[in-house]
């Protein structure tokens, strides 16, 4: 079973970058006026930020990194592992971890991996980065979490491209005796990784001259195979389903109690439908859900540290909380986490 306990470590601070640029549902010419509302009320992502070609998801996280310590006063040698966590990196290779370490100015000391796990990776992130420092060998660790997901799909694309938007953060992680657990639990169908996946690019199926060919799938749909697609139906399902079971199981294994032992779900922001059918199934309180899906779209992996960021930035600062995470993904993979934080530095948003 993938489940850790992780010990002696703590969230030490938060932070998110996002683009400047703002576009509205209502401005994508595939959608009539009455289709954009529609669209906004039953997805809920009104708009989302986007970033110009010569921006990268490294650069929005190098951006929120450089706020996060600035505010920790973290001195740079003291950064132990870094772990880049997207599946929009710099190049194929080398790892854009290795290029981030030398870009903030680590040493060279300073343990570097990469990990593209999408809608998962913050708590992918979180699990690898916690279960590196919960011996005491190294004692801080900066989590950067970000994609430029627009760009990996056809602007043709009606079922794909008003969903995402693009943000980068950072997480920094620090050994601390006194910290409560952290527990996760993961799980993986990848029986059902067609349904979000990149067709062309990779070495099974190499850059051809047919993976620039769109071809038109009807309803708006319109891409090529080296485009990323969704199967909405597939996901759909998918994200109803498993997630909120799995939820479900891992509360009742160990004894939390939705009313008096999580004061906040943190729930991927996928799209209104789905978030809400979760809230439904799990019977959750309302107002202990927070959604910021309306403002950012679809965050990939810097969902939850986004809501962090944009939602509860007073609560996590000056009061302990506890936070019950649910992501689910490529691969197809989900999982939960539970945690209980102590006072955080949580930076105000920085906009590029």
């Amino acid at each position: 079973m993938a489940r850790w306990e992780i010990k002696n470590v703590r969230i030490a601070g938060v932070a998110a970058a996002v683009p400047r640029n703002v576009v509205y549902t209502t401005d994508f010419d595939f959608f009539t006026l009455e289709e954009a509302e529609v669209f906004n009320n039953t997805v809920g992502i009104k708009q989302r930020h986007i970033a110009p070609e010569d921006v990268c998801a490294s650069d929005l996280c190098f951006a929120a990194a450089e706020q996060l310590l600035a505010d920790l006063k973290w001195e740079r040698e003291s950064v132990d592992v870094l772990i880049f966590e997207s599946v929009t990196g710099d190049y194929k290779t080398p790892p854009t971890s290795c290029l981030l370490q030398d870009r903030l100015g680590f040493s060279e000391d300073c343990f570097s991996m990469d990990i593209p796990m999408g809608c998962c990776g913050c708590m992918y992130a979180i699990t690898t980065g916690g279960n590196l420092l919960s011996s005491g060998n190294a004692k801080r660790a900066l989590l950067l979490v970000g994609d430029t997901a627009l760009r990996m799909g056809s602007m043709k694309d009606k079922s794909r491209v008003p969903l995402f938007g693009d943000c980068g953060t950072a997480m920094a992680l620090e050994y601390n005796p006194t910290a409560s657990d952290i527990v996760v639990d993961f799980h993986t169908y990848g029986k059902g990784y067609e349904a979000l996946m990149t067709p062309h690019g990779g070495f099974r199926r190499p850059i051809t001259k047919e993976s620039f060919e769109y071809e038109d799938f009807g309803n708006g749909i319109v891409r090529a195979p080296l485009h990323t697609l969704i199967n909405g139906m597939n996901v759909f399902s998918f994200a109803i389903s498993k997630p909120p079971r799995s939820i479900e199981t891992f509360m009742a294994d160990y004894r939390i109690d939705r009313e008096r032992d999580v004061d906040y779900f943190l729930i991927h922001q996928a799209n209104k439908m789905i978030v809400d059918r979760i809230v439904k199934k799990l019977k959750l309180p309302l107002e202990k859900v927070p959604y910021n899906l309306e403002e950012f779209g679809n965050l990939g992996g810097a969902s939850i540290p986004s809501l962090m960021v944009t939602r509860l930035r007073k609560q996590l600062m000056t009061e302990e909380k506890s936070l019950l995470m649910s992501s689910f993904g490529l691969g197809l993979t989900w999982g939960t986490m539970w945690l209980r934080t102590q006072p955080m530095v949580v930076s105000e948003l920085v906009i590029l």
